[in-house]
Order: structure tokens, then C-alpha cells, then sequence
């Protein structure tokens, strides 16, 4: 089985496109999601339901995501990443197809909860294919330059599907997410031409399972930050920080949007250098740093007695959130290997974040309404420092793969899967060099 980028220049050119195509998928999937968004509670009253109903739409796809998760990492294990991948894409552009033509409030119940079954087994499987096609030293970036890709498609996507709703009304927004989706469906199933495409990506290398890498304790560190920042950037941030605006702050809506505008900002400036930065000197500072930043001023932003600090703090915690989530999804690259299929270690490292998004509006609402906004946003930021702690009390994950890889002298992924000789490399901080092949 020949690693990731091994072989020559033509070798590391596919590697190099692969990585450009599931950046690619990420941001259409990404800009789909944010056109469909604003129509959905609209989509739902025209039926005849009430708020609480409509709202609940919302819910049954991250139920769905959440619950259908083990299910993902399972069928990732037993059929392999790309299969999954463009499974889940095709099940997702289906269930958005049928919604455009749903004629009942169930329906769309329905064809919206299938679409979480399909969303989570993307998700799942897309860690797992960057896993496996990006060279070990180069990890940390490409998961920045994704998550940059990713929160792009976030951020134009409800500026597209307003212009979309006004053009075609309240089903356009389904409809031209289900044909962008067929097509990254193609694109993906069609271009990933790298020498792990078939034969390494779908068939059986080394499994990790859950019962060993829980035994871990970096990968429960991993676990319990990602459930933090699900809680806190994911879950409180999307849901008290609107509120508090208008109702602590004394400001319009408008601000809120703005307030929301401000964090992607400072996420967007580190996270591809954050990526980079811990290839080459470890993910476990950036981490900590990370979590470290948001958590204090996630905790902040509740006591802010103005506009200004408020919206200083916000863009600090983005700057936090940028630190984490590239350095995260790089270490627990790290703790899978480019050897190894990991399909329940990925879907519960998803399900900790979906978790934590889902239970941290929730207990931040019934905190605002018994205590006080400054209760809500202190023990979200206390479970970020939490999480910061964690990782403070264990080794970086660079090299310290939870399968040993087999060796292989003409792979520099081989190569790279010597502990000591990747550790030494991040000491060293002399990882640029391969850098210079992506884009």
C-alpha cells in the first residue's frame, strides 16, 4: 500500500488536487447549507404550523446527525471513506430535492431528518479521506485551508439564498441545493485520482477501534475540547449572543449579525496559519492557546458593558476558535494515521462537538433566565479553560499514531509515522520545505 503523496511529482500532484477537491465539496456544501437556511422556518409556516413546529425542522436534522453518527463511523469501517463520502452527498442532494416538492408539513419533517442521516455520514467520512490523502507533515494546514473553505460556504451562503429566495421563492433555495450537491457528488467520485483512491481508499488497512483509542488520554482530551467548542462557539455563541445584544446591550438585530460577522472574521485570520503552525511546531500549544483565548473571553463577553467590548471580545474569541479547530482535526489526524481507518473514532470526535451544540443552548437559556447572562457565558468559557487544562497533562499527538504504521521506504508518510523522528522534526521546525506543494 503506497501513503499519501508518496511516489513522485505526478504522485504528490494528485494528492495535491484530491485536497483541492474535498476543499472544494466542503465550500459548496457549506454555501448550500447557508442558502437553505433562511428559508427553512419560512418553508414550514407556509404549511400551517406554529413557531415551536417550524423551529422544530432545525432540530430533527441535528437529532438525526447526532443519533445516525455511529451508524456513519460503522459504515466507514466497513466500506470505506470515499463510498461513504459520496453516499452521504447523494442522500443529502435527494432529501433537499424532495423538500423542494414536499406538499405537507410531515414531509418536510421527513425528507429533512434524511437529510441529517446523509450529513453526518459526509461529515465523518470527509475527516477520514483527509486523514488518509494529506501528508502527515502537512496535516494541520490542509485542515485549516478546509475549515477556512468551510466557513466561507457559512458565511456567503445566506447572502446567496436571499437573492435566490427573492428570484424563485421559498422551494428555490432546495432546488438549487440538491443540483450543486449532484454535481460535487460527481466531482468528487470522478476526480479523486490519487495513487490511495481505490484499492487504499476502499479497502481494508488497519482499523482503530473506540474501545482503544478511548484509552487514550489524548484522544479524551480531544473529546472533551471538542465538546467544549461545540458548547461554546457552535451552540452559545449562535443562540445567547443574538439575544444579549438586544436585550443587555440595548442594540438592534442588525448588531447581532454584526457581532456574528466579527468572530467569523477573527476565526478566518488564523485558521489557515494556526494549521500551519502546528505542523511545525506541534499541535498541543495551539490548543491550549486556543482554548485558553476563547474560554476567557467567551467568559467576558457576559460582564462587557458596552458595544465596543463586546465586539472586541468576540473577535478575540473568534481568534480562540480559529487556534482550535484546524490544530483539533489535525491531532486526532495524527492519533488515527494515514495507515489506518478510524470510522467510530471519527464519528464519536464528531458526536462529542454535536453533543456539546446541542446541551450548551439549552443549559445557557435556563442559566440567563434563573441567574444571569454573565452565569451563561462564565460556564461556557469555564468549559473551554476546562478543556485547556486537559490538554496541558498530556503529550502532543504529532508521531504518536494509536496504530503503528507499517513501514514503507519509498513513502514519506512512512517516514513520517517514526515518533522520533517527526517529534524531532517539529523541534527542529523545519517542515516548510514540503509546505511549498499545496497551494
Amino acid at each position: 500500500m503506497t501513503g499519501p503523496a508518496s511516489g513522485g511529482p505526478e504522485a504528490r500532484g494528485s494528492t495535491e488536487r484530491d485536497i483541492r477537491i474535498l476543499i472544494s465539496a466542503a465550500f459548496v456544501i457549506a454555501l448550500g447549507f447557508g442558502i437553505v437556511a433562511p428559508a427553512l422556518p419560512g418553508f414550514a409556516r407556509n404549511f400551517g404550523v406554529t413557531e415551536f413546529a417550524a423551529t422544530a425542522i432545525i432540530s430533527a436534522f441535528a437529532a438525526t446527525r447526532l443519533l445516525f453518527a455511529p451508524a456513519s463511523g460503522a459504515l466507514v469501517q466497513r466500506i470505506g471513506e470515499r463510498r461513504v463520502y459520496i453516499t452521504g452527498l447523494t442522500v443529502v442532494a435527494v432529501s433537499t430535492g424532495l423538500c423542494a416538492v414536499a406538499q405537507t408539513y410531515w414531509q418536510l419533517l421527513a425528507f429533512r431528518s434524511l437529510g441529517g442521516i446523509g450529513s453526518t455520514m459526509f461529515t465523518v467520512s470527509a475527516l477520514g479521506l483527509l486523514i488518509r490523502i494529506a501528508p502527515p507533515d502537512r496535516r494541520g494546514r490542509v485542515s485549516g485551508m478546509y475549515a477556512s473553505s468551510f466557513l466561507a460556504g457559512t458565511v456567503l451562503g445566506p447572502f446567496v439564498g436571499g437573492v435566490v429566495l427573492e428570484i424563485g421563492g421559498l422551494r428555490a433555495p432546495f432546488v438549487f441545493y440538491a443540483v450543486t450537491l449532484v454535481i460535487a457528488a460527481i466531482v468528487v467520485a470522478v476526480g479523486l485520482r490519487s495513487p490511495v483512491k481505490d484499492v487504499d481508499l476502499d479497502s481494508a488497512p488497519v482499523a482503530v477501534r473506540f474501545a482503544d483509542a478511548v484509552r487514550s488520554p489524548i484522544y479524551r482530551s480531544a473529546l472533551l475540547s471538542n465538546f467544549a467548542n461545540g458548547w461554546a462557539v457552535f451552540g452559545v455563541r449562535t443562540a445567547i449572543v443574538p439575544l444579549f445584544v438586544v436585550a443587555a446591550l440595548g442594540q438592534q438585530d442588525s448588531m447581532a449579525a454584526i457581532a456574528l460577522a466579527v468572530f467569523a472574521v477573527g476565526n478566518a485570520v488564523v485558521l489557515v496559519p494556526a494549521g500551519r503552525w502546528s505542523d511545525r511546531y506541534g499541535r498541543k500549544p495551539f490548543l491550549i492557546a486556543g482554548l485558553a483565548v476563547c474560554g476567557a473571553t467567551t467568559a467576558g463577553m457576559g460582564v462587557s458593558g458596552s458595544t465596543v467590548v463586546f465586539l472586541v471580545l468576540t473577535f478575540a474569541a473568534g481568534v480562540g476558535s480559529g487556534l482550535i479547530t484546524p490544530t483539533q482535526q489535525a491531532a486526532v489526524a495524527d492519533l488515527v494515521g494515514s495507515r489506518a481507518r478510524g470510522g467510530p473514532v471519527l464519528a464519536a470526535f464528531q458526536m462529542a462537538m454535536d453533543v456539546g451544540s446541542v446541551i450548551g443552548p439549552l443549559v445557557a437559556g435556563v442559566l440567563v433566565e434563573e441567574l444571569s447572562y454573565a452565569w451563561a457565558f462564565g460556564t461556557s468559557g469555564a468549559i473551554l479553560l476546562i478543556a485547556a487544562v486537559g490538554w496541558t497533562v498530556v503529550p502532543d499527538t504529532v508521531g504518536r499514531p494509536l496504530v503503528a504504521e507499517p513501514a514503507d521506504s519509498g513513502s514519506p508518510s512512512a517516514r513520517e509515522a517514526d515518533p522520533d523522528e517527526r517529534s524531532d522534526r517539529v523541534r527542529r521546525g523545519d517542515g516548510q520545505s514540503a509546505e511549498d506543494q499545496l497551494p
